[in-house]
């Protein structure tokens, strides 16, 4: 045999006992773990938590749950967390499983992005009991993760999104009262008439009135609305107790008073800043003489500046020949109203809301304001004639 052909042979027989080796060789087992298949998080680690944090790149938001049992926003003046939204996120954690151990390579395991979101569960001692990092998401859907600082990354079918805004996670309901619990209303009003009080006696009676205009009736129905908008009130935004708009709403605010069955009491106080038109003072020039208004001094014309400087110059402006009042254009601006701000006031010395106005200025939406009747009239109909009397029930007719 030829030595070229002898090569030939040796390196095909080399091919095919190479490819008789990957062929025939046992399969490498498969990454396990046993918290594999099971839960994300075990109901009892939940259950036994004092404290939540989330944190996304350079925000945090920590839940702490008080001995009340209430959980509380600690970077949102500790105000009462959203319960709804904390049940949401512990039942999609509790409701995950992992289904599959993805590496254990480190290189491997920074390319899923680890690194910027994490949750931990605490205890009364302030130890963490639980915790992840959660990745990117996967193509087939589902979510990267790792325990701690582990060096395996797993798969959860998780989509939960962590909202990491302080304010976003707290309880903006103010006051819940039902209809069937509100035996008493009284309802401010700003022209100067006294309040309108409409009680009654049983849930299911008609309120009434103490007094009623000749020949109208208060509408029921009415009232019932006006329990449902005041009395059950969500806060849209607040701001410092010194704010200039809601120290000015408190001097321009409508009050309605519910009383329940059981003898508590809830004062609403709503009220904003009023609009405002003010005039713009001419503008001194450079050469010291006084021009058309520009953007100068802002006079509130309800104040009585203008007329007051009206009655010093006669009402008339000398031109510079003498001859003549001047021709000094005065423009007026309005200014809006304020935001709507809220007071609430209750004794139910057990309602947080009492603390709650200790800590904040609260609005809430224009609605609540602007939806309140503007004087008692709106709140009566014209009574029904009475049924005429039938014949003979006043005794026999005279023959």
């Amino acid at each position: 045999m030829k030595l070229k052909s002898l090569i030939l042979v040796v390196v095909a027989l080399a091919v095919v006992s190479v490819a008789a080796h990957f062929l025939t060789r046992p399969k490498a087992a498969p990454i396990a773990d046993t918290r594999v298949g099971q839960p994300l998080i075990a109901p009892e680690i939940v259950d036994q938590a004092r404290s939540l944090r989330l944190k996304e790149q350079d925000k945090t938001v920590t839940l702490n749950k008080g001995d009340d049992g209430v959980w509380r926003v600690a970077e949102y003046y500790d105000f009462p967390a959203d319960f709804t939204k904390l049940s949401r996120i512990v039942g999609e954690l509790v409701g995950a499983k992992l289904e599959r151990l993805v590496t254990q390579n480190p290189e491997r395991i920074k390319s899923l992005d680890l690194g910027n979101t994490r949750l931990a569960f605490s205890d009364a001692a302030n130890k963490e009991t639980w915790s992840i990092h959660l990745g990117r998401s996967a193509d087939g859907g589902g979510r990267f993760l790792r325990f701690g600082e582990e060096n395996k990354a797993f798969l959860a079918r998780l989509n939960t999104y962590l909202d990491v805004e302080p304010k976003n996670w707290a309880d903006t309901q103010l006051l819940t009262l039902k209809s069937d619990d509100v035996a008493r209303v009284e309802l401010s009003f700003t022209d100067g008439t006294a309040p309108l009080i409409a009680q009654r006696a049983k849930k299911d009676d008609a309120f009434i009135a103490e007094q009623s205009p000749t020949g109208k009736r208060l509408r029921s129905e009415r009232i019932l609305s006006l329990i449902g908008s005041v009395g059950t009130l969500r806060f849209s935004e607040t701001s410092e107790l010194t704010d200039p708009n809601a120290v000015a709403a408190k001097a321009h605010a409508r009050s309605v008073v519910f009383t329940t069955f059981d003898g508590k009491s809830y004062t609403v106080s709503v009220g904003r800043k009023p609009e405002q038109k003010v005039i713009k003072a001419p503008e001194a020039k450079k050469d010291g003489s006084t021009g058309p208004a520009a953007l100068g001094t802002l006079t509130d014309l309800s104040g009585g500046a203008a007329a007051k400087a009206d009655e010093k110059s006669d009402g008339k402006e000398k031109a510079e020949d003498g001859h003549g009042p001047a021709k000094v254009a005065e423009t007026t601006e309005t200014i809006p109203a304020g935001p709507v701000f809220v007071v609430i006031t209750t004794s139910d010395a057990k309602a947080g809301v009492n603390s709650l106005m200790q800590k904040r200025a609260f609005q809430v939406y224009e609605s609540v304001l602007t939806g309140l009747p503007a004087t008692s009239t709106e709140l009566f109909e014209d009574a029904p004639a009475p049924s005429p009397t039938p014949a003979g029930a006043n005794g026999p007719s005279a023959p």
